[in-house]
């Protein structure tokens, strides 16, 4: 049973990794096309530093996640935080219910209701809609990986700490967010990559002169295959292995401290 397990999981990640070899192994090809390997060459990796619109539109992209990602994590953080603290069982279940449906709901139906949306009241489509639409489906990702850390939080904690005369200030920033710290950063890095990663929603509140790296992609394939688009693929795999190396070593740093904590108190 163990081996047939692990013949599946390698399965798994062959299905997951060979395509995403394939097409960075291609960026390094001295041809045009992905019919044959033709030899080494950085030349698409220059020409991809050479396109300004295309540097443009990374710097774009790179600035909606980042902002995106910054303000749904403040956001998403004082929703659990409210949402933790309802009394009512009920009035809980359907705030958790209602901040769940953007992420049930299929991309299209809310891409489409976020440009009825901006159309209606005449915003215009560009850098201001996208970035609207980025922290709405990020916000709902931040609350569920924050709530798990709340929930994990002894009620008597904060108990000991009200009695020995811990105001509300105090409790909320000595001992509410450095527990659930961990949360926040899953749920920072979390919106960070759905930002980047998203096409479906994006490319229904784009207006004209501004793109993301999604929608430029798809763009750009419909015209043909170009060996560019491989070498931006190849940055962008490296771009997202060092977010994922700088979680891992945040999450490692935390850890590591917790635990010189434990060591030190009697």
């Amino acid at each position: 049973m163990k081996k047939l397990s692990r013949l599946y999981l390698v399965l798994v990640f062959i299905i997951l990794y060979v395509p995403i070899i394939y097409l960075i192994v291609y960026s390094f090809s001295q041809g045009d096309t992905m019919t044959n390997y033709h030899g080494f060459t950085w030349q698409h990796y220059r020409d991809l530093f050479a396109d300004p619109r295309m540097l443009a539109i990374v710097a774009d992209t790179l600035l909606v996640a980042l902002l995106s990602a910054l303000m749904a994590t403040a956001i998403g953080t004082l929703g659990a935080l409210s949402i933790q603290r309802t009394s009512k069982r009920v009035t809980r279940d359907v705030l958790l219910n209602l901040n769940n449906i953007l992420m049930v709901s299929p991309d299209v139906i809310i891409g489409a209701s976020f440009l009825i949306f901006f159309t209606t009241l005449k915003i215009p489509l560009g850098f201001g809609s996208v970035l609207l639409s980025h922290i709405a489906f990020e916000i709902p990702i931040v609350v569920l990986m924050v709530l798990p850390r709340l929930r994990e939080m002894s009620p008597s904690l904060l108990s000991a700490a009200e009695d020995l005369g811990a105001t509300t200030h105090q409790l909320l920033t000595k001992i509410i967010l450095p527990f659930i710290t961990p949360g926040i950063l899953a749920g920072f890095f979390m919106a960070l990559t759905y930002s980047l990663d998203d096409f479906a929603v994006t490319f229904f509140v784009t207006g004209n002169g501004f793109s993301t790296l999604s929608v430029e992609i798809y763009s750009r394939a419909r015209q043909g295959i170009n060996l560019e688009i491989n070498a931006l693929s190849g940055v962008m795999l490296l771009f997202s292995l060092l977010l994922v190396g700088g979680y891992y070593l945040l999450q490692q740093s935390s850890r590591k401290r917790r635990a010189r904590k434990r060591e030190v108190t009697p």
